[in-house]
């Protein structure tokens, strides 16, 4: 664990896929073939928390959708990929325009999609619905579940491991 750490240390810059990361997975199609999608609000705590912490947010995802659009911007992150056939070219266009090293960044994911930016950032997180070989390349496999807490403990071991965490939860209890 001592090595999940001391990665999440340098993390800058933490990046999450959606299907099977924020969300549980599923996807609801309305008749009118509409998507929706249900987000965890906990989670979406644990991104504004660590983005007050100083650590940038992205978002990469195959899929494209109105709700990823409309949560991203209700988190504050600006960073979104949608659409993304080529997440490894998505992660490099993301570093490049940072300036950031793989080593600065965390990407968490769910499936093999997910392996090209898994197997290149500075820390790799996976949900523990992800397959074995997703799993086997992962840093640290959350034990919470896609959409139902993954991301939240994601964020609080990246903060934890930077010494921000008890700033960030000490401002509520004052």
């Amino acid at each position: 664990m001592q090595d999940v750490y001391n990665k999440a240390r340098r993390v800058r810059l933490a990046a999450f896929d959606v299907d099977g990361v924020l969300t549980d997975g599923t996807l609801y199609l309305t008749d009118g073939g509409e998507e929706i999608k249900a987000f965890n609000s906990q989670d979406g705590h644990g991104l504004k928390m660590l983005r007050e912490s100083g650590v940038e947010l992205a978002i990469i995802t195959g899929r494209s959708s109105r709700s990823v659009q409309l949560r991203a911007k209700n988190l504050g992150i600006e960073l979104l990929y949608q659409g993304v056939e080529d997440k490894a070219r998505a992660f490099a266009e993301l570093l490049a325009a940072r300036g950031l090293d793989a080593a600065a960044t965390a990407y968490m994911g769910d499936d093999v999609i997910d392996l090209p930016v898994l197997t290149r950032c500075g820390l790799a997180l996976a949900v523990p619905e992800a397959p074995l070989l997703v799993r086997q390349h992962a840093h640290y496999v959350t034990r919470a579940g896609g959409g139902r807490g993954a991301v939240r403990e994601a964020c609080e071991l990246i903060m934890h491991a930077q010494g921000t965490l008890d700033a960030r939860l000490r401002a509520y209890l004052e």
